[in-house]
């Protein structure tokens, strides 16, 4: 048995070692037993016992495996981006709406979440805005928000009463710890700036805002949650990771498309999930046709029987 992989996992390294151990002591009696008949009966027993302890340890090393592999399909840290679509102003505080419900929804979860940047319109919505959440099954629950979502309502500056429709779209981008994506250091283009913004008088003089340009897809992120230049350099990176790997797993989707037997939740940022319609009090989505009601609930983050209703679709699809 190779127990390289197991020595190498920090969690699994001393299971290892008393595997080895055990195995050395089952080498001891079968040398004692080729040698001597006596022993040979004597050692039968003894070789069991090890024998069942080595197959114990075993399973344990099996488990851990099993458990960090679910925990990097299923990671507790994700980054949630919104961006404004069509509709101007309105798509813009439409953003921000969204951005609201799932932070509420999250508080009620027990998870955090720290905005990594926000870029603000003249009416207080996001143009586009970035954050951190961070808790238990972050990632299972909100793994089928990635998409447009699109809003129907009267905006306040409407003088006729007439309904507009504007979109923005959200994307969660899983981080996965134990991914290795190596990036060409000549491929990012780096960016500093002043971060503005609340955070005292280091975050107005000093360019401690991080954006990076990643050269052959366009992709760019930037940080400027942190006070130190350092540091939003390094969760900056994160992000472009977790976007280069969005865009990887998104193209390998297209591509088994007519494969895939779960088609609830591609992945893909330009797929029209949801609309939010404000004057009739509904919320559809139109991966599985289904609405619900109160709006203004949903929007102070009681999204749980929409994201269940979601999950239950695609499990339900998988399993055909």
């Amino acid at each position: 048995m190779d127990l390289t992989p197991y020595k190498d996992n920090q969690k699994t390294a001393y299971l290892a070692a008393e595997y080895e151990r055990l195995q050395a002591q089952r080498d001891e009696v079968e040398e004692l037993m080729a040698t001597d008949e006596e022993m040979r009966k004597l050692g039968e027993s003894d070789l069991a016992t090890l024998q069942e302890q080595q197959q114990r340890v075993r399973e344990q090393m099996d488990a851990v495996f099993a458990e960090q592999k679910e925990a990097e399909r299923f990671p507790n840290e994700i980054i949630l981006e919104v961006r404004a679509g069509a509709g101007g102003d309105e798509a813009a505080l439409f953003a921000a709406d969204l951005a609201h419900m799932y932070s509420a929804y999250a508080e009620r979860q027990g998870w955090s979440v720290r905005a990594l940047s926000e870029s603000v319109s003249a009416l207080g919505g996001y143009k586009e805005a970035s954050f951190e959440i961070r808790g238990k099954d972050v990632y299972r629950a909100l793994r089928f928000e990635t998409g447009v979502h699109r809003v129907q309502r009267i905006p306040e500056t409407e003088k006729q009463g007439r309904i507009h429709t504007s979109t923005a779209s959200v994307a969660i981008l899983p981080i996965r710890k134990q991914v290795q994506f190596d990036i060409n250091p000549a491929d990012i283009e780096m960016e500093f700036s002043r971060s503005g913004g609340a955070g005292g008088q280091n975050v107005n003089k000093v360019e401690t805002a991080v954006r990076l340009i990643h050269k052959p897809t366009g992709i760019d992120v930037r940080c400027t949650s942190e006070r130190r230049q350092e540091s939003n350099r390094e969760k900056a990176m994160q992000m472009l990771k977790a976007k280069l790997l969005e865009l990887k797993e998104e193209e390998e989707s297209k591509k088994y498309a007519t494969e895939r037997r779960d088609q609830i939740g591609t992945g893909d940022r330009s797929e029209k999930i949801r609309t939010y319609n404000i004057p009739q009090d509904r919320v559809t989505d139109h991966r599985i046709k289904q609405n619900w009601h109160n709006i203004e609930s949903i929007f102070s983050g009681n999204i749980e029987p929409m994201l269940t209703a979601v999950t239950d679709a695609a499990s339900e699809e998988g399993s055909r």
